[in-house]
């Protein structure tokens, strides 16, 4: 999980506007002050980082997602799914 932790921090760290120093599972994204469209690119590049499809609509509270490390238990259990899903249907 560590380095989808990591993936996801350098993710979010490159789409960000002011990048704090450092970003760990405990920091709240509202802390972050990433702007919608921001968060969307975020969305984007994490989907396309690790070949999944997260359920977000940009006009709804992601209440799932309130701090980093809530990002990556719900990315991780999608890779996880989708890893099970693969080798359900070899």
């Amino acid at each position: 999980m560590e380095d989808v932790a990591n993936k996801i921090i350098e993710i979010l760290k490159k789409n960000m506007k002011e990048p704090p120093e450092t970003v760990s599972l405990d920091t709240n994204l509202s802390d972050l002050e990433i702007e919608s469209l921001d968060l969307a690119v975020i969305v984007f590049d994490i989907e396309d980082a690790f070949g999944i499809q997260i359920p977000y609509n940009a006009n709804e509270e992601m209440t799932d997602f309130a701090t980093v490390g809530s990002v990556v238990e719900r990315v991780q259990a999608l890779v996880n799914e989708k890893g099970g899903a693969a080798g359900a249907a070899a």
